[in-house]
C-alpha cells in the first residue's frame, strides 16, 4: 500500500501537466475572462432604469392680439424752451456763480470775465469825450464872435466860414466820442453773463480760470416750465398724421404717465444714426418727470396687431428671436421663431410666430431643449 502511493502522486502530477499545457491555456483564457463580464451584466439586468421625471416649467398663455398695434420708443425729457448762453467777448472766466439745477431769476449774473482791459477802454473813451466837448465849446465861442464882427466889416467872409466849419467838425468829433463811450460801456457790460429770463440751469460748459472765446457756450438755461419728450425714430412718416395722442410714461415707474402732442419732426436725418428727431410736448407734466428722465413714448394705431409676452420668454434660434411653446398633447417643447414688432422694459411685442391660447415658457429658457418633455408648473396670466 505504501509502495503504490508515490505512483499515484506521480500520475496526478502528470495528468495536471498534460491538462494545462500552453495550447490548452490559450484556448481556455477567453472563456475565463468573459465569465466576470457575464456575471456583471446579469447583475445589472436585475435593476431596471427609472425614467427621469418631466421638468416643471412656468408658462403664460398667449393673449389675443390687440386691435391696433402701438408704437413704443424710449426717449428723454428735455425742456420745452432752452437757450445756450455765452459771452460776447474773448477772455478768461473769472467767476461762475451757478451750477446745474440752480433756479435763476431774470437779470441774475451767472458769470464774469476779467474786465481790466474793458475798464481801461471805458476810461479812455470818457477822457476823449471830455476833450472833444471842450474843443466844441471853444469852436462855438469863436463862431459867435465872428458872427458879431461880420456886420461891421471887421473880418472877411472867409473867416466866418472857417469858424463855422471848425465848430461843425468839433461837434462831429464830440458825437463820435459819445458813441465810442457807449461802445466801451457796453463792452464792459458784456464781461458779465446775465440770465435773460427766469429758469433752471441744465448744463455748464466752462470753469473759472478757463479762457473762453466769444459765443462759446458757458451755461444752458431752461427758460420755461414746459417739458418735451424727445425720441429718435427711423420712420418719420408714421408721425406726420398721428391717429391719436401720445402716451408718455416714466421708464422707471410706468404708472406715472401723461398725454402729449406732436411738436415738431426734424426735417433731415442725423448724419450718424440716420434717424429723425421727434419732439412731443407734454400736457401738464408731473414733478416726477424731471429734466433728463428716461421715458417711454407710445402712439396707438401705428403698427400691426401684436401679442404681448414677458421679456423673459425670449431666446434665440439660428440668430433669430424665438420662444418655447408647450405642445398641449405630448407636453413636449417646440422652439418657435417669432417676429418682434417692438419691446418695452418688461415685455416683448410679437406680431407672428405664435397663436393666441398657446402656452409659452417664461422662465429658465436657457436651460431647456427642443423636444424635452415638461410638466405644467406655475402659470402666469
Amino acid at each position: 500500500m505504501t509502495e503504490n502511493f508515490p505512483d499515484f502522486t506521480d500520475c496526478v502530477r502528470q495528468a495536471l501537466r498534460h491538462l494545462f499545457t500552453a495550447d490548452r491555456l490559450s484556448a481556455l483564457l477567453p472563456v475565463v475572462l468573459m465569465l466576470p463580464v457575464c456575471l456583471l451584466l446579469a447583475a445589472c439586468g436585475d435593476k431596471p432604469e427609472k425614467p427621469a421625471p418631466p421638468r416643471p416649467v412656468r408658462t403664460v398663455t398667449v393673449p389675443a392680439p390687440s386691435a391696433a398695434g402701438t408704437f413704443l420708443q424710449t426717449g428723454e425729457i428735455r425742456p420745452h424752451d432752452e437757450v445756450t448762453l455765452g459771452f460776447r467777448l474773448d477772455g478768461r472766466l473769472l467767476t461762475r456763480s451757478v451750477d446745474v439745477g440752480d433756479h435763476v431769476a431774470a437779470g441774475q449774473v451767472l458769470g464774469t470775465l476779467e474786465n481790466s482791459t474793458s475798464q481801461n477802454q471805458l476810461d479812455s473813451a470818457r477822457a476823449d469825450l471830455d476833450s472833444t466837448r471842450a474843443a466844441e465849446q471853444l469852436a462855438a465861442l469863436n463862431l459867435r464872435r465872428m458872427t458879431q464882427l461880420m456886420p461891421s466889416g471887421a473880418i472877411a467872409r472867409v473867416q466866418l466860414d472857417t469858424a463855422r466849419s471848425d465848430w461843425q467838425a468839433a461837434a462831429s468829433r464830440r458825437r463820435s466820442s459819445e458813441a465810442a463811450l457807449n461802445t466801451a460801456r457796453e463792452n464792459l457790460g458784456w464781461t458779465r453773463l446775465v440770465a435773460p429770463a427766469a429758469g433752471v440751469v441744465t448744463q455748464v460748459s466752462a470753469e473759472p480760470g478757463q479762457v473762453v472765446s466769444a459765443g462759446q457756450t458757458v451755461v444752458s438755461l431752461a427758460v420755461s416750465s414746459g417739458r418735451d419728450a424727445v425720441i429718435d425714430v427711423a420712420d418719420p412718416q408714421a408721425f406726420s398724421r398721428p391717429a391719436g395722442g401720445f402716451r408718455v410714461s416714466l421708464l422707471a415707474d410706468p404708472t406715472v404717465s401723461v398725454t402729449g402732442t406732436l411738436r415738431d419732426i426734424s426735417p433731415q436725418a442725423d448724419a450718424q444714426t440716420r434717424t429723425w428727431r421727434v419732439r412731443v410736448t407734454l400736457d401738464n407734466p408731473t414733478p416726477a418727470m424731471a429734466l433728463g428722465a428716461s421715458v417711454q413714448v407710445g402712439l396707438a394705431g401705428t403698427g400691426p396687431a401684436v401679442m404681448r409676452l414677458p421679456a423673459s420668454a425670449l431666446t434665440r434660434v439660428q440668430g433669430r428671436p424665438a420662444v418655447f411653446v408647450v405642445d398641449s398633447a405630448s407636453r413636449r417643447l417646440q422652439l418657435r421663431p417669432v417676429t418682434l414688432a417692438g419691446f418695452t422694459a418688461s415685455d416683448i411685442l410679437v406680431s407672428a410666430g405664435v397663436r393666441p391660447g398657446e402656452p409659452v415658457v417664461t422662465a429658465g429658457v436657457s436651460k431647456l431643449r427642443e423636444g424635452e418633455v415638461v410638466a405644467s408648473g406655475e402659470a402666469g396670466e
